[in-house]
């Protein structure tokens, strides 16, 4: 057809995704939308997509992983970095493929991260119905495996006819460019319609450049935000990552500054406010500091921007129950569930207007005064933990003190290191603990809490941030869950230093286990073996081959060496530091493995969390637990309070 481009579906989709643009903010350079394609063919991908890949390499460059759910977590990193403005996309073929995206879609979905995923999809046609992988619902002639994504992305569609694509395709990236909507995209590609021609129109393949909206607030909402703060006398703002991502740390900083409000921070909006700002309390909830949760247990009014309210950061809605609740979001489901007042709208934007509109208006000089020695007080317990260097023998190191090591390893104070994790103890930990002047220097995935996702999502750090050191901490559970990003990370060159803190087993959830007044049992490996009973075996190692099985000893470092990094071993808090002076200076990934004890905690900060104890139980420490329980719960805000009020559920 005359005026018009003959191309594949895939051919039509990889190139109109070349073509979409973004500009910086600050540089207003255009760069790709795009950074890349994450892609693990199959027979229902590699055919058509892979064609259509391999012809835009230049312009939009494809990725090999391991494993896909890996790789779609490297791209959510990749977005993450780079605050939601750049992205990836992710293909896999049609079956286990596909169905490897889901646990990355869930993340990306409860994150607020924005992800496309191309998963391969059963033939349209169905001549060889049913082909290889295909699932076959015996009441649904139309369902695929790929079905199973429908309830974790934030949209989704199956390209049965070429020409779909010109209207799903805009609305996808709309989804992922949206500040609301944001979040995992799914595209479903049929084997037989990627590879079906169709005569395109060439607009559809311009250059589009997106500049990220920014709403606006709304003057009565402002006003009303304002006379609820103005009636506060002891007001506390937490920050979450919806600050981060709207560049506003700047508008925060200039926020506390101007009217004296203590900060809180989430796990994702950790770094907002630098760590050593005076009125900076720590975080708040479950993980935080005894500065942020005094505070907030005393509070008369918080403003919480860009946060999802999640239970960690609520203390499971009993931590500040006494306190109207005005939100900022720039999602009005989230803005919504403080019950109070709310301002749909940018971060920075709705930061400017209210403290525009509070004009000199100052929280209490006592509570201002309070915050501040709470801060301080809270700065020298961390330096107490981070700072601690020897140790009594035979004692092992615990995570606050090998944080502190890590820290100590940049000769900045690991100013412009990056952190990444996301599971077991370290989260609650890196939380108190780390410390970063820099908006992006704390890289957690906390919203879904996604074991093994440190590995890969360092490496997608890493790809959005070539420049600066990506440290990634995890435990051996998470480490065993899923590191195969590290030969991933060799072979496209993107170093990371991995420091595994290797606790022989799930330690986080064997103390809560034992919190709930059960006893250990399946979590730590020497507590997994057949007979054990829940007591730990008194021999080390592995047993001879005439008593099979038992607790192994793993090797860490030799399995990443195998895998084609650096690694080694280290058994003190001095020995880890030399090693991570090593590992700065390397030019590959390096892996330290350091044993430590899933016994120590840092008991200083932290608030009651609600998990369900059983009601009847033989036991009477689990009995116990459950008057405990109960007690806690009155504390609790009513869940389906929303007129501003201060009623509890006693």
């Amino acid at each position: 057809m005359s005026g018009t481009v003959r191309l594949t579906m895939a051919q039509a989709l990889v190139r109109c995704l070349a073509a979409q643009k973004m500009r910086d903010e600050v540089s207003g350079e255009l760069l790709p939308l795009f950074g890349g394609v994450f892609a693990i063919f199959g027979h229902g991908n590699v055919a058509a997509l892979g064609e259509a890949l391999h012809a835009e390499r230049d312009r939009l460059p494809t990725y090999r992983a391991h494993n896909e759910q890996a790789m779609a977590n490297a791209a959510i990193a990749y977005a993450k970095a780079h605050m939601r403005r750049r992205m990836m996309a992710v293909t896999s073929s049609i079956g286990p493929g596909a169905t490897n995206l889901v646990t990355s879609a869930a993340l990306a979905h409860v994150n607020r991260l924005p992800v496309l995923l191309l998963p391969g999809d059963i033939f349209i046609s169905r001549a060889p119905d049913p082909v290889l992988q295909q699932l076959e619902d015996f009441a649904d002639g139309t369902v695929s495996v790929n079905d199973c994504l429908r309830p974790v992305s934030r949209y989704f569609d199956r390209i049965v006819k070429p020409e779909q694509l010109l209207s799903a395709l805009p609305r996808a990236l709309h989804v992922l460019t949206d500040p609301a909507l944001c979040g995992p995209v799914t595209l479903a590609l049929p084997q037989d319609v990627q590879a079906e021609a169709w005569d395109w129109p060439p607009g559809f393949f311009a250059e589009r450049v997106h500049d990220f909206r920014r709403p606006t607030p709304a003057a009565n909402e402002i006003a009303a935000a304002t006379r609820q703060l103005r009636a506060a006398k002891r007001p506390v703002l937490i920050a979450g990552g919806g600050v981060l991502y709207a560049g506003a740390a700047a508008a925060l900083r200039d926020f506390v500054d101007a009217h004296g409000v203590p900060v809180a921070e989430t796990q994702a909006g950790k770094g907002a406010l630098a760590w050593d700002h005076p009125l900076q309390l720590g975080p708040a909830g479950v993980c935080g500091s005894s500065a942020a949760n005094d505070l907030l247990a005393e509070a008369d009014a918080v403003l919480a921007i860009g946060t999802r309210l999640q239970d960690f950061t609520t203390g499971s809605n009993a931590l500040y129950c006494n306190a109207q609740i005005v939100t900022l979001n720039v999602n009005s489901y989230d803005a919504r569930k403080g019950g109070g007042p709310e301002i749909l709208a940018d971060a920075r934007l709705g930061l400017d207007a209210l403290s525009d509109a509070l004009g000199n208006w100052r929280a209490d000089a006592a509570w201002r005064t309070r915050a501040g020695q709470q801060a301080d007080a809270w700065r020298s317990v961390v330096d107490a933990i981070t700072g601690r260097r020897e140790l009594p023998t035979g004692t092992l190191p615990y995570d606050g003190e090998v944080i502190g090591a890590v820290q100590r390893s940049h000769p900045d104070s690991a100013r412009d290191d990056i952190v990444v994790c996301a599971a077991g103890t370290l989260p609650a930990e890196l939380e108190k603990l780390w410390r970063t002047t820099t908006p992006g220097g704390y890289q957690m995935e906390y919203g879904y809490s996604c074991m093994g996702y440190e590995i890969a999502g360092g490496m997608g750090v890493k790809m959005a941030k070539p420049d600066r050191e990506v440290i990634v901490m995890l435990g051996d559970g998470s480490y065993l869950m899923l590191n195969s990003e590290i030969a991933t990370s060799v072979m496209l060159g993107l170093k990371l230093i991995i420091v595994v803190l290797d606790n022989r087993g799930f330690g986080c959830i064997n103390r809560l286990q034992q919190a709930c007044g059960g006893v250990p049992f399946n979590n730590m490996l020497d507590d997994c073996v057949p007979g054990a009973d829940g007591k730990k075996r008194e021999e080390s190692g592995v047993r001879g081959e005439e008593e099979p099985g038992g607790a192994p000893v793993i090797d860490f470092a030799a399995h990443a060496r195998a895998l084609g990094a650096e690694a080694e071993h280290v058994h003190s808090i001095a020995e880890l530091e030399q090693a991570l002076t090593r590992a700065r200076s390397a030019k590959r990934t390096c892996l330290i493995a350091i044993d430590t004890d899933y016994r120590r905690t840092t008991e200083a900060g932290g608030c009651w969390w609600e998990v369900a104890i059983p009601e009847v139980s033989e036991s009477s420490a689990v009995r116990q637990a459950r008057e405990e329980y109960e007690v806690a719960k009155q504390r609790q805000r009513l869940a389906a309070r929303t007129d501003g009020s201060n009623e509890r559920s006693d």
